[in-house]
């Protein structure tokens, strides 16, 4: 229930991310077709697509559509498959622990650095982006981990 609520919030913001991506775009095309540079477009536009793209990673690995070993995957069957799992899920894990501790010493770095075009936005808007997408992986691939170990006892117990 709560990862479902977790990803729902990831997807609307990741969703007004792209949203504002597109309509800053649409703007920066029609102020250079006008003759005028809208300098700020770039910046909000680039910034606007890095969240809406960690946002849709992390709601993709909750969904194990980012982080794939389909091959395998389809060639094991029973425990095979949640060994599997569990490895890929391991080494996800440690990972997303690993871009979420170095994302939150980015953010601390660059928290007082300021936007060109915007001096009154701070880079650490930006860059919380990396330990919030960093920190919901860990409670997915977690989650993830928890239900294949669940699943891999009751397996067992069936058997």
């Amino acid at each position: 229930m709560l990862i479902k609520l977790l990803e729902r919030i990831q997807l609307v913001i990741g969703v007004l991310f792209l949203v504002a991506f597109f309509i800053t775009i649409v703007i920066q095309v029609v102020t250079r077709f006008m003759g005028v540079s809208a300098v700020w477009t770039e910046e909000v536009a680039t910034y606007s697509f890095i969240w809406a793209v960690f946002m849709g990673a992390s709601v993709m690995l909750n969904r194990r559509e980012h982080f794939n070993f389909d091959m395998l995957l389809k060639k094991f069957k029973g425990k095979g498959r949640s060994t599997l799992y569990l490895v890929n899920d391991s080494i996800l894990l440690v990972f997303t622990l690993a871009i979420t501790y170095y994302g939150w010493q980015a953010v601390l770095n660059f928290w007082n650095y300021n936007w060109v075009s915007l001096p009154q936005l701070k880079m650490g808007y930006v860059w919380i982006s990396v330990p919030i997408m960093g920190g919901t992986m860990v409670i997915y691939t977690f989650a993830h981990i928890v239900r294949t170990l669940k699943n891999f006892s009751q397996k067992e117990a069936a058997q």
